[in-house]
């Protein structure tokens, strides 16, 4: 099963729109993340996994795949934490929304509170400047 959620990547003081595609399909456990992740992105697999069971939901085991686009940007830090983990609950069905004009940004800790990250004054300015509606971001 396909989930896509919006995120944006933060280079200096601007920001650029991040697409991220989680698919979900049979095979042996596994998680790829593609799309020029830094470590901190790479290291979300093991956030994002422990926020998900430890908030009493269940965590696919099966092979997922995670897509940054665009791909020629590097993406950093950990703000995509929240976007994954609501891509991969959409995708297993075990949420069901429409987010096509929400915007998901924030580091998970391992019981699933949200913690702050750099960037979000640039892309809650970012959103607004590209008509998105709702801008999910830790309290």
């Amino acid at each position: 099963m396909l989930a896509k959620t919006k995120s944006c990547a933060i280079i200096g003081m601007e920001s650029q729109l991040t697409e991220i595609e989680i698919d979900i399909s049979p095979g042996l456990f596994s998680i790829t993340t593609v799309g020029l992740p830094d470590a901190a992105v790479q290291e979300s697999k093991e956030r994002v996994k422990s926020a998900i069971k430890n908030s009493g939901l269940h965590f696919p085991s099966t092979r997922i795949t995670i897509n940054l686009a665009p791909a020629d940007i590097k993406k950093e830090g950990p703000i995509y934490d929240l976007p994954i983990a609501i891509g991969i609950l959409l995708a297993s069905k075990q949420i069901n929304a429409d987010i096509t004009n929400s915007l998901f940004i924030g580091e998970l800790a391992l019981n699933g509170d949200l913690r702050h990250t750099k960037g979000i004054l640039s892309a809650a300015l970012f959103a607004k400047e590209k008509n998105i509606k709702t801008v999910y971001v830790p309290k």
